[in-house]
């Protein structure tokens, strides 16, 4: 039996591509979770790292707020996250001055450096995993959670 014939023959739960994506995510969450592991970090510490840094890069430092939706993350775990990255060292956080209740939220120096490698862990893994298919992925993924 050919891969394309055991394709077609799928039933069940190994006939929905949400089932595989259900469990593509956990693999990939499980090796990004181990990687980070060697530099400090947690899968959802790096992605609020990495959602604040393009943030700045891009428009100034962001509120966290903004960081939190950017990174599609609860507001009340990004403000712990944020918390213990500040006691890390990698991030800073300011009030922000137009709005009393708002913080800006800027990466430091060490929070530059492990973000980027960081991100190197996390494109070295996308590669292994999912090869040539990058951008069929991210264009069918992207257009799957907009639609919501």
């Amino acid at each position: 039996m050919t891969a394309g014939e055991a394709h077609e023959t799928a039933e069940g739960p190994l006939a929905s591509p949400g089932f595989w994506l259900h469990h593509a995510a956990l693999r990939w969450r499980a090796e990004l979770d181990r990687r980070l592991r060697e530099i400090g970090l947690t899968p959802t510490q790096f992605l609020l790292l990495a959602s604040a840094g393009w943030a700045e890069h891009t428009h100034g430092a962001p509120t966290q707020q903004q960081v939190a939706q950017t990174a599609g993350a609860d507001r009340m775990m990004t403000s712990k996250v944020v918390k213990n990255l500040e006691e890390a060292g990698l991030l800073s956080r300011t009030p922000d001055p137009s709005d009393g209740r708002a913080y800006r939220l800027q990466l430091t120096p060490a929070g530059r450096r492990t973000t980027r490698k960081a991100i190197a862990i996390a494109q070295a893994l996308d590669e292994e995993l999912f090869g040539d298919a990058p951008v069929v992925l991210r264009t069918a993924l992207r257009r799957i959670a907009k639609s919501g």
